[in-house]
């Protein structure tokens, strides 16, 4: 069957059939594209994947998603329905640069996601696997080792799932590729694996090639063990001569240095421990509710929320004599140059903080932070409050995008009179931008601006403000239409 699949398929040389799905009519493959979805067969090679519809005749019009292309591609889990809806958690979602839009795979069934999880990873094996492959430029031997090490854990994944009927997530420790990409460090494993396995491959097979079978059993060699081990199975990833076959029967299997990949082994392994108690306290303090949410940003944002409260009632001269003294002192260091040193000074106090809680903390543990909830809400207010929100969200983006369609009548010449103001205003900012000093420019800039609320010119601020708003209201908004897809065809 396999090589009656291969043919139909056109796999390449060397390429083999991992795994094929949706060949039963009561368990097919939904293929979705946009809102549009079919039935058909999936089959996983080793180096893409392949969806025939069921539409055509056997063989007829199949569709490649190669794997093994450096497109930028995403696997993961996602929702799908009918009509593009995302109701199922049972779906594959394939996207790359050289697709208009992302591809569902709906391995629809009564009972839970085993079937999607187990295609998901598999599917990313192959994928984790062609790029080492990729990333390492690895030889045609050492390329099909690591084919054949991929499909050696597929194969146990496989099997565990047929005996158990489920696909447990701690067996998925087989998938060696993309287990070293979810690993802390672990491309350190994989570049450890690489110079302590791969790169002796070549080298080691042409000194079995030349030396005696005394030298041979002397020296330490590396040999493609996995490749080995699958060729004896039926799969073909590397035409070898029967010669090469019996001398790597008896060869002695050594993996060289291999104290850099335990090193990396178990340093990875031990990031995974901290990061899986770190997870575990993220989960903890997960707050579910919008209003929630922000009573907690807000208590951990006091100090700043304070701070800008300060500037803010500075700016306005409620004191004026505070004030003034605030507004001397940012005209003195502008002068003298310290703003520079305010993002240093920030880091430092940062780190003097840490430091002296390290240290001098007596080592005590971190106080629960208390906050106060917010009232709670029935169902009708939070669909009410929802409602607002998504309708504050609305009138932002038409401001927006009336203001920015105003500034284009203003760019393409609409309203001559309104483009030659701005178009001198921009002249004479150019012109202060080159030949003013920095210095002066941001005095005259915070003066401008934190002067505006001052008792000596705050009648004056209120009236320009007022006569932009007015200027501002006489330039029309560019002329804009939605062109809707059909109507576009019917023009056509």
């Amino acid at each position: 069957m396999q090589s009656s699949l291969a043919s139909s398929f056109h796999l390449d040389a060397g390429e083999c059939i991992l795994a094929i799905d949706g060949d039963k009519p009561i368990q097919p493959v939904l293929q979705h594209i946009g809102i549009s979805a079919w039935p058909g067969r999936l089959v996983l090679t080793t180096h893409a994947l392949y969806f025939q519809s069921i539409r055509v005749g056997y063989g007829d019009k199949i569709v490649k998603y190669d794997l093994s292309t450096d497109s930028n591609q995403v696997i993961k889990r996602d929702l799908t329905g009918p009509l593009g809806v995302r109701l199922f958690d049972k779906a594959v979602m394939y996207k790359s640069s050289t697709l208009t839009e992302p591809i569902y795979f709906d391995f629809f069934e009564l009972g839970g996601p085993s079937r999607r999880d187990y295609w998901l990873a598999i599917t990313r094996e192959v994928l984790q696997v062609n790029r080492f492959i990729r990333k390492f430029n690895l030889g045609d031997v050492q390329k099909a080792e690591a084919l054949s090490k991929a499909i050696l854990g597929i194969l146990r994944y496989s099997a565990v799932k047929e005996a158990f009927h489920i696909a447990p997530s701690h067996f998925k420790t087989t998938l060696t590729f993309s287990l070293a990409e979810k690993l802390p460090k672990g491309d350190m494993v994989l570049e450890a694996l690489y110079n302590n396995y791969f790169q002796l491959l070549d080298s080691s097979l042409r000194h079995l090639a030349i030396d005696s079978a005394v030298d041979r059993m002397s020296e330490n060699h590396s040999i493609p063990f996995s490749l080995y081990a699958l060729s004896r199975m039926g799969f073909l990833l590397l035409k070898t001569n029967d010669k090469s076959e019996k001398e790597m029967s008896f060869c002695a299997v050594c993996f060289g240095v291999t104290k850099s990949l335990e090193a990396a082994l178990e340093e990875s392994i031990c990031y995974s421990e901290r990061i899986e108690s770190a997870r575990a306290t993220v989960d903890q303090v997960k707050v579910e509710g919008v209003d929630a949410n922000l009573a907690l940003m807000q208590e951990l944002l006091f100090p700043l929320i304070q701070a800008g409260k300060i500037v803010y009632s500075l700016s306005q001269w409620e004191d004026p004599l505070k004030s003034l003294l605030f507004l001397a002192f940012m005209l003195y260091a502008i002068q003298r140059g310290l703003i520079s040193y305010i993002a240093p000074f920030v880091f430092l106090t940062f780190a003097i903080i840490m430091l002296w809680h390290k240290y001098i903390g007596d080592g005590k543990l971190l106080e629960v932070l208390e906050v106060k909830p917010p009232p709670s809400k029935n169902a009708v207010e939070q669909i009410l409050t929802l409602q607002e929100a998504i309708s504050k969200l609305e009138n932002f983006l038409q401001s927006a995008n009336i203001t920015l369609l105003k500034f284009r009548s203003v760019l393409f010449a609409c309203v001559p009179k309104a483009t030659e103001v701005v178009a001198a205003v921009l002249i004479v900012a150019a012109a202060f931008l080159v030949f003013l000093p920095s210095r002066p420019l941001i005095q005259m800039l915070v003066l401008e601006m934190y002067t505006r609320e001052m008792p000596l010119r705050k009648q004056n601020t209120e009236k320009f403000r007022r006569r932009i708003r007015e200027w501002w209201a006489r330039i029309p908004a560019a002329p804009v239409q939605m062109i809707r897809p059909n109507e576009s065809k019917k023009k056509r």
